[in-house]
């Protein structure tokens, strides 16, 4: 079993957005997301995150995003410094 490796950015703050990247056994991203704006962008917010993994090229990585309605310009930075983070520790 490798050695479990985690990061994150933001904050719970209003307007901001929670991010989470934990390495799991198996090669399939999962994506958790709770949000208080999730019945109304709920896939938007989704699709932003799902976007950053693939260009990012990770697998095998659990995603927990915690929204308190955050921009998607904000997901989108929150998801590349979490990464950016992740990956500096691999």
């Amino acid at each position: 079993m490798s050695a479990r490796i985690s990061a994150l950015a933001g904050t719970l703050e209003s307007n901001d957005i929670l991010i989470t990247i934990s390495s799991v056994d198996g090669a399939a991203n999962s994506v958790s997301l709770s949000s208080i704006v999730i019945n109304q962008f709920g896939p938007a917010i989704r699709a932003v995150i799902d976007q950053c993994l693939t260009s990012s090229g990770l697998s095998g990585v659990q995603v927990t995003a915690q929204d308190k309605g955050a921009l998607e310009c904000t997901i989108k930075a929150r998801m590349e410094t979490a990464i950016a983070r992740y990956k500096e520790k691999m």
